[in-house]
């Protein structure tokens, strides 16, 4: 006889502990490397804005830098075309000397001549040697030429005077301008050396401090690599452990199928030997009326009782279709959306309602994994077999869980209670239904409301 559907259940349908514990050590060791790529990611993310900080820091210096070449370059001209000035002045100078040089030896034949005149006058006793030449004319006419001759050496030795005069206050005049005009370039050509002394230096501290930034932007770049090998051999783990997850949620789907089958291999046999014992016996209680029918008289067989059909054996319970997994309001349905992170893809819908909410089984099956699950929060996974195709239904952001790993439930058999653990806005349920296994990113997710009504 059949004892009811939960025992039949717990009889043939549930998986060993080992089996279950296997399926959740390789999703806690995906979760840890989720984590860990969580982890790199942000690590990544931080580097990437440490260099680009440095490299505005390092253009910041570069345009200074550049800025610095320019205004060498300009000081350098500058220098250079003082430079050009103080030859051409030189050249003046020398120009200059050569004449004060003929100056000077005019001034000094002047002042021998002029010496020498003195020391005439001072022999002759002075004036009176001139009115020795004028008495000593021999005529009006001689004596008119010999005042013309006094009067014109009188008037040379007054010139030679003037001149002397003017030479030497020419040469004085010269000698300070250009004197001051070579003390001017001078100082501005000092003044020059001096500034592009100081544009060199702060050029020198700029390429230090640059040195320094290019190899901090070495130093990071190379840290931001590591990190980026180490995310991509971690997403490599992760892709391992996850398709390990997949074949082993396939395997214990093929167990489940299997033991669905042998289910309902026992579920039919039951139900032909029921069906076959309640034949038999109504055989024998038509059998029995018969014969006592026979026996009875025609009035006693118009008052007899007519027996009556017994009752029929309910078939045993094979599981029904899909059942709605909770009560409340749809909030999101499957596509792309932002809910503040940026563009994601939904892969199934989310349904709001107060925190413990009752969750259900959508359907018969065995659970696959009930824990917690990355950004899923409290996530139980359930697969189901119907009609020898594999469905995977999961159940995320759970307040409670009320299933373990290996379990076998019904449809409509309360699992856990809705939440908002994991990344979650609110109190709801997210649920999604895969044809065939779970298989995270390379999704083989469809639309539930396509299965189940809510």
């Amino acid at each position: 006889m059949v004892t009811g559907l939960s025992s039949l259940l717990a009889a043939g349908m549930f998986l060993p502990a080992a089996e279950a514990s296997t399926l959740n050590e390789l999703k806690e060791r995906q979760q840890q490397a989720e984590q860990k790529q969580a982890e790199l990611r942000s690590d990544i993310s931080d580097k990437a804005n440490q260099i680009s900080v440095n490299q505005s820091e390092l253009e910041k210096i570069m345009a200074q830098i550049q800025e610095l070449n320019g205004k060498i370059q300009e000081t350098e001209l500058k220098i250079k075309t003082v430079e050009e000035q103080i030859a051409q002045t030189t050249t003046e100078i020398e120009a200059l000397q050569k004449s004060i040089a003929d100056l000077e030896q005019k001034i000094a034949e002047r002042e021998a001549l002029l010496k020498e005149r003195a020391r005439a006058i001072q022999k002759t006793g002075g004036p009176a040697e001139y009115i020795d030449v004028l008495l000593g004319a021999n005529s009006f006419v001689d004596f008119i030429d010999r005042v013309s001759a006094v009067n014109t050496l009188i008037e040379a030795d007054r010139e030679i005077m003037r001149q002397q005069a003017e030479d030497k206050e020419l040469l004085a005049e010269q000698k300070a301008q250009v004197e001051q005009k070579l003390a001017e370039q001078e100082q501005r050509r000092n003044e020059l050396v001096t500034l592009k002394g100081s544009l060199d230096t702060q050029k020198k501290e700029m390429a230090g401090l640059q040195k320094q930034l290019e190899a901090e932007q070495a130093r990071l770049k190379k840290e931001k690599n590591q990190l980026e090998a180490a995310h991509a051999e971690s997403v490599e783990v992760s892709s391992d452990l996850e398709q390990k997850i997949i074949a082993e949620q396939e395997r214990l789907a093929e167990i489940a199928r299997r033991q669905e089958e042998e289910r309902q291999r026992r579920l039919a046999a039951e139900r032909a030997a029921a069906e076959k014992a309640a034949a038999e016996r109504a055989a024998a209680e038509r059998a029995a009326a018969e014969r006592a029918a026979a026996q009875s008289s025609s009035a006693r067989e118009q008052s007899a009782p007519v027996a009556a059909a017994p009752a029929a054996v309910a078939p045993a319970y094979s599981g029904g279709g899909w059942v709605s997994p909770t009560s409340g309001r749809i909030t999101s349905g499957v596509g792309g959306r932002n809910i503040g992170a940026g563009f994601e893809s939904h892969k199934g819908i989310d349904v709001a309602n107060s925190i413990g909410t009752p969750i259900s089984a959508a359907r018969d099956g065995v659970v696959v994994h009930a824990g917690p699950m990355g950004t899923y929060g409290n996530m139980i996974m359930i697969v189901h077999s119907v009609g020898g195709q594999q469905y995977t239904t999961v159940y995320a952001h759970l307040s409670s869980i009320g299933v373990s790993p290996g379990q076998t439930v019904s449809g409509g058999q309360y699992i856990g209670g809705m939440g908002s653990t994991g990344r979650s806005t609110g109190s709801h349920l997210h649920f999604e239904l895969h044809i065939g296994s779970w298989n995270g990113a390379r999704t083989n997710a469809v639309n539930p409301l396509n299965y189940v009504s809510f």
